[in-house]
């Protein structure tokens, strides 16, 4: 079967290149219905990672956010026309211990191999999970990110000790909104208060206890353990910021993802005895649980839509470039692309 692949070969330029994909290889055929894009595509797309790290991966098709209706099952577990969610991150092994997405032979979707920016997609049926016909197509495209929460959550239940009286989020954007979002369904006895730079994206977290601009926490604030969601240049501060207002024993949960490594007080970690574990990606665990989070939490797929942003109608190479220029310019919220 003939497929269109549409790669970024250099920053901010897409080519199409055809390929043929095997249809007696067992995998099942998707294509793609609505897609997100993620920073870690903008890093790609603007050119704002290393120039070895860009040489050795492009050109390559982006995105690891996104949804799609079935096309072809060769062994007819799945039905065509069924709309399913799409798990980037591709485990080559077995390990009992390690989950898939920090085995370092894991293969992951617009990191290395072709992401979602194709006609038709040829993925494994593991790397598929079924998505109820009541949930918004436009909140559902971004399940991976969502995703990401979710495992960083479920974690953060395994490490932090039990009192969890006060619990701060730092980040509020995007990946600190949908964190906030799923802490308060899965912890709602837990005081939630919310940390960021900009008073009116702090307005938008209306399920939270408390928010505070950074600038202002009062001095004698103290919380039981913390979410970083900032990344970035940012990060430094946000990590050493709930350093100084954490408790004794506190655990911090690492998201935010930063380029160059980051300076940390990490006396206070020792005189504290803290706890930092990083989080990152996802698996398909986290997949199925975020499924039925949407589906036995109605009111997490409403908040959800509160950060659909742009929404673009994808017919040619030139709309894929629209939408990644209009996404670089957003204040808040997910850019989504209608994908046909």
């Amino acid at each position: 079967m003939l497929n269109a692949v549409y790669r970024l070969v250099a920053p901010r330029r897409f080519e199409v290149e055809f390929t043929d994909i095997d249809l007696t290889a067992g995998n099942v055929i998707v294509r793609p219905t609505y897609l997100s894009i993620c920073n870690a595509d903008q890093r790609y797309y603007q050119g704002k990672r290393a120039e070895d790290v860009l040489r050795q991966k492009l050109p390559m098709a982006l995105i690891h956010e996104g949804i799609g209706q079935v096309v072809y099952d060769p062994e007819g577990e799945f039905q065509a026309g069924e709309k399913v969610v799409m798990i980037p991150n591709t485990p080559m092994s077995e390990d009992e211990i390690i989950a898939e997405n920090y085995r370092r032979d894991s293969k992951f979707r617009a990191s290395g191999f072709d992401g979602f920016m194709q006609d038709i997609v040829d993925i494994r049926r593991d790397r598929l999970v079924r998505l109820p016909e009541n949930i918004n197509p436009l909140v559902a495209a971004f399940t991976e990110i969502v995703s990401v929460s979710v495992h960083a959550l479920s974690r953060f239940d395994r490490i932090a000790h039990k009192r969890r009286e006060c619990v701060g989020i730092w980040g509020d954007g995007n990946l600190g909104y949908i964190t906030a979002v799923f802490f308060k369904a899965m912890f709602p006895d837990t005081k939630l208060c919310i940390f960021g730079v900009n008073r009116d994206k702090l307005s938008d977290f209306t399920f939270a206890d408390e928010t505070y601009v950074v600038s202002r926490i009062p001095e004698d604030l103290q919380i039981d353990h913390a979410i970083e969601c900032v990344g970035g240049e940012g990060s430094p501060k946000a990590i050493n910021q709930i350093i100084d207002y954490i408790r004794p024993e506190g655990t911090i949960a690492i998201l935010g993802v930063s380029e160059n490594p980051v300076s940390i007080n990490t006396r206070m970690i020792l005189e504290k005895g803290l706890r930092m574990f990083g989080s990152s990606r996802s698996g398909r665990a986290d997949f199925i649980k975020t499924i039925e989070l949407y589906q036995s939490n109605p009111e997490i797929p409403e908040y959800l839509q509160n950060i659909v942003g742009g929404v673009f109608k994808i017919r040619s190479i030139d709309d894929m470039r629209k939408a990644f220029e209009a996404d670089i310019h957003k204040e808040f919220g997910k850019t989504i692309m209608l994908w046909s």
